[in-house]
């Protein structure tokens, strides 16, 4: 018998991408599907809700441990699709001599050519709430840096106008992620180790929906892999798709 799963995703591109591929395996096995994205902590509330079937994916454990926590009696963990990782990049016409870590934002020649302006996206982000620790952590603020937490399309469309530009900036990023498919961002050293480690990212599923996603799709699930690299191609390509 085929159901109609209902996937859950936060609401940036790269998660829609991998909640695409989680529908494909779900379609081969007869199922209709559905999606629904919210913010970060909006996404994991809508799973405990039971109003998704499936949230693809939480990256455990750096970034959203603590939204999962509350409600890990109420779910299974899948597979591993990719393993994501923050940073904060530059640009590589950033002469990595002058421009290697965190650290150098403070020294000569980023005191005199890096814009002050560290552009995130929305402020439930694990980036985010990384970046904004760091500003203090470091003693950015006392040169005039400063991070603001925004929009996607903030982020992202700065940056690019950056690049176009051939400006110093700092992007706070992660790995997997569309403008990575498009160019090479060369990521900070960040001793301080604010940036948390490698998560993996885990498609997890309710427990009450195991019966109507069924046995054979759930091995199906089990097996998928995405990895980084592919991640960030497919994203791209869905981000120009939308643009034409």
């Amino acid at each position: 018998m085929t159901h109609r799963i209902r996937i859950g995703h936060i609401g940036l591109s790269f998660h829609q991408a991998s909640a695409l591929e989680v529908a494909r395996v779900l379609e081969a096995h007869g199922h209709s599907t559905a999606f629904a994205s919210a913010p970060h902590e909006a996404a994991f509330d809508m799973l405990a809700r039971g109003e998704v079937d499936i949230l693809a994916s939480a990256w455990l454990p750096s970034s959203h441990e603590v939204y999962l926590a509350p409600l890990l009696d109420q779910v299974d963990k899948i597979t591993v699709l990719y393993e994501p990782y923050c940073i904060w990049g530059v640009p590589d016409y950033v002469p990595a001599t002058d421009v290697a870590a965190v650290d150098d934002l403070l020294r000569e020649p980023a005191l005199r050519r890096m814009e002050r302006l560290i552009q995130g996206i929305n402020p439930g982000a694990g980036i985010s709430r990384f970046s904004a620790a760091m500003i203090g952590a470091y003693g950015l603020d006392s040169a005039g840096y400063e991070f603001r937490a925004s929009s996607e399309a903030d982020c992202f469309e700065r940056y690019e106008a950056a690049v176009a530009a051939g400006r110093w900036v700092v992007i706070p990023l992660w790995h997997p992620q569309f403008l990575h498919n498009r160019y090479p961002i060369r990521a900070l050293q960040e001793p301080k180790g604010l940036l948390g480690s490698k998560d993996e990212a885990t498609l997890i599923v309710r427990k009450d929906a195991r019966q109507r996603i069924g046995s054979a799709a759930l091995e199906a699930l089990s097996q998928l892999y995405i990895g980084n690299a592919r991640l960030s191609a497919l994203e791209d390509a869905l981000r120009q798709q939308a643009s034409t």
